[in-house]
């Protein structure tokens, strides 16, 4: 076989496999959902964008309900107790038992509730939110009152803590792949 037949061969085994790599089936493959009616629920509840609640579990958890933290945050959403506790108190929620951040259904309630207060808290902007989900709302506060960062995703990179500015960038990554991957009919 020539080197031209041969290059045309290789060509179109590379664009077969693209093509079958740049399908619905496997991008649903490489960003699964577990949980997807509690998340749909509890975003529709607290109107949160479902693709957000997704790229958080991803980051914090990838899913597993039984995760807990070197700093010991709990659970899908990964809730910090003492955090998960106030917005219990807050809320009005009642857990059925001391191991309610185990529960999925549970812990995306929380959690949701949760994101839907950052985001009254912060207009609606969801770097911030996300940056304060991981950091804390006093971090984040603090930062743009001393204009360490001005909050936008295009200065990501000023945010101080290391920790926080490569979270932000992962559950943005994640929101954006979620979003174009899955169209939810919220109602």
């Amino acid at each position: 076989m020539s080197f031209g037949k041969r290059a045309a061969w290789i060509l179109l085994v590379l664009a077969s496999v693209f093509l079958l790599l740049n399908t619905p089936v496997v991008w649903k493959w490489m960003y699964p959902i577990k949980y997807e009616q509690q998340i749909v629920t509890a975003a529709l509840k607290y109107k949160v964008d479902p693709h957000l609640v997704l790229a958080i579990i991803r980051s914090e958890s990838g899913f597993a309900t039984d995760r807990v933290s070197k700093k010991g945050a709990v659970g899908l959403m990964q809730l910090m107790p003492e955090t998960a506790q106030w917005i219990v108190n807050e809320a009005g929620f009642r857990p059925k038992d001391s191991q309610y951040l185990y529960d999925p259904v549970m812990n995306i309630e929380i959690g949701t509730w949760y994101l839907d207060f950052l985001l009254s808290r912060y207009d609606g902007d969801i770097v911030k939110v996300i940056a304060a989900y991981n950091a804390g709302p006093g971090k984040v506060n603090g930062w743009l009152a001393s204009e360490q960062w001005n909050g936008t995703r295009d200065t990501v990179e000023d945010i101080p803590y290391g920790e926080t500015r490569q979270y932000v960038q992962r559950v943005l990554y994640y929101h954006d792949r979620y979003k174009n991957i899955y169209d939810f009919q919220l109602r």
